[in-house]
């Protein structure tokens, strides 16, 4: 996305954290056809010329599954798991209550764990969600469960809701010259939507359980990943963070635990647990190898390094800053009121960094404080700017044909929070061969149990250095006091 000018106090800073500008991203090739010549005449005259293939232009869902596979990183390209997937969406889609739907699923090459789906019937999953599932008919559960939203009509009603939402508050607010009350109603808007989609969380979780069972999975699937992500989200927050289960009654999702105890429910209606497919050793099979975590090739983190091999720059983060590596951005935040943004900018032809910085695509900019200097041989420029309730440091270094900002907010630009700024500027360099060299990225790496083989033992083998032991339970869906048997399959993270 292009720049945009914002203006002061928390327009200057929604700029800094959240506007797509240009990011760290380079521009892809565009193929051109240059063939020329006169074509060929036919062998026999009376034949009919062959008519000019005509390229449909791309459609609004097109235009939507491009959108949202570039957000998530792209697609995760891997032949095996994509047909063992199509394989499973085939079989589910002939038991759904649409299967008149031309249901096509894409994996997301992100780690985190999600899927949702479009109208359409376009289905997305995160290979972070792969990773987690532990047999087919968990991963059933969550297509099945993307397929009742679809079948039941859940984004187009949501939508439809939203647009009365933004109706009735506009006429309180515009015409009725009451803005008050159309807060209030907005508010209670906002609760109904919310209360509404919990609903239909729990509607397709119900009819995501049935077309499993009918497909002839395990219906106790959908129990067993809820139960999976309810213990990633945990070991994620780690004391940490708010409890990512915990009831919030403006969250579009019930909260896990309510989730897992109605899957169980609907599951008792088709039998008792061991009812039904669970192929275990094939869904392993179809994953194995599977790129686990950040994709380096993306940028991620080292301790407080982010580290971009393809792009091949380096910086440390500040301590205590979450990082948020996004395609627009490199966000981050520290929860102190401080924050930092990463992107990529093309300058006008001939522009020097210091006339790019006080250019206007960020209003407030203190002209006396602009200056040129070199940041590990690269030339650079800095500037402070000041609106009413932020305030940045501004930085632009020319790297190869790119320039990169660096912007850091804070409420309050103190000399202490100015340095810490300063200080992160200064360790932004290039990767050396070396460093791009070593970066692999981490797979998941399915092998066979031997005798004599415990989940503490396994999980010294994890790629590592905190709660090995909990994500290696986590990852295969195994409890404290879980046993395992010569032959069984289980996953571990190498590199």
């Amino acid at each position: 996305m292009s720049g945009s000018r914002a203006g002061s106090g928390v327009a200057i800073a929604t700029l800094a954290l959240a506007l797509g500008l240009s990011g760290c991203t380079t521009a892809a090739d565009v193929a051109t056809d240059s063939a020329t010549g006169t074509a060929a005449q036919p062998l026999v005259a009376s034949l009919p010329k062959e008519a000019p293939r005509v390229i449909a232009p791309p459609t609004a869902a097109d235009r939507e599954h491009d959108r949202l596979v570039a957000s998530y990183g792209g697609a995760y390209k891997n032949p095996a798991t994509e047909r063992y997937l199509d394989d499973l969406v085939d079989r589910l889609a002939a038991q759904s209550d649409r299967p008149d739907i031309p249901y096509k699923l894409t994996i997301l090459n992100s780690s985190s764990v999600n899927a949702f789906a479009l109208p359409s019937g376009r289905i997305y999953v995160t290979r972070g969600l792969l990773a987690l599932a532990n047999d087919d008919a968990e991963i059933a559960a969550v297509i099945a469960h993307e397929m009742a939203h679809v079948s039941a009509r859940h984004a187009i009603a949501r939508a439809d809701m939203e647009k009365q939402s933004v109706l009735v508050s506009s006429v309180m607010t515009d015409v009725l010259h009451k803005p008050q009350e159309g807060q209030m109603q907005q508010a209670k808007s906002l609760v109904t939507i919310a209360s509404f989609s919990r609903l239909q969380e729990l509607e397709a979780d119900q009819i995501g359980v049935r077309t499993i069972a009918r497909a002839g999975f395990d219906p106790y699937g959908a129990a067993r990943f809820l139960a999976s992500m309810s213990r990633q989200v945990d070991l994620r927050g780690n004391g940490s963070q708010p409890n990512a289960n915990a009831y919030d009654f403006l969250n579009t999702h019930p909260s896990t635990p309510e989730r897992i105890q109605r899957a169980i429910e609907v599951a008792r209606q088709y039998g008792a647990p061991g009812t039904g497919r669970r192929d275990k050793v094939s869904y392993l099979q179809a994953i194995d190898g599977l790129t686990y975590g950040e994709d380096p090739t993306q940028g991620f983190m080292q301790g407080r390094a982010f580290l971009h091999p393809r792009l091949g720059f380096t910086f440390v983060v500040p301590q205590g800053f979450t990082i948020d590596n996004t395609p627009q951005a490199i966000l981050g935040v520290d929860g102190g009121g401080r924050a930092l943004r990463l992107d990529t900018v093309k300058p006008k032809d001939g522009q020097s960094l210091v006339d790019y910085l006080s250019s206007g695509w960020i209003e407030g900019v203190d002209t006396g404080t602009a200056q040129t200097l070199t940041i590990n041989g690269f030339e650079a420029a800095t500037a402070v700017a000041r609106g009413e309730e932020w305030s940045f440091r501004l930085y632009a270094i020319r790297f190869g044909a790119s320039v990169y900002r660096m912007i850091f907010a804070a409420r309050d630009l103190s000399a202490a929070n100015d340095t810490l700024f300063q200080q992160t500027a200064s360790t932004f360099r290039r990767l050396t061969p070396e460093e791009i060299g070593n970066v692999k990225p981490l797979r998941i790496d399915v092998t066979t149990v031997r005798a004599g083989d415990t989940p503490a033992t396994l999980s010294v083998r994890m790629a590592y250095a905190d709660h090995a032991l909990d994500r290696f339970l986590i990852l295969n869906g195994l409890d404290a006091n879980a046993t395992l048997q010569a032959g069984d399959r289980v996953k571990i993270i190498s590199e």
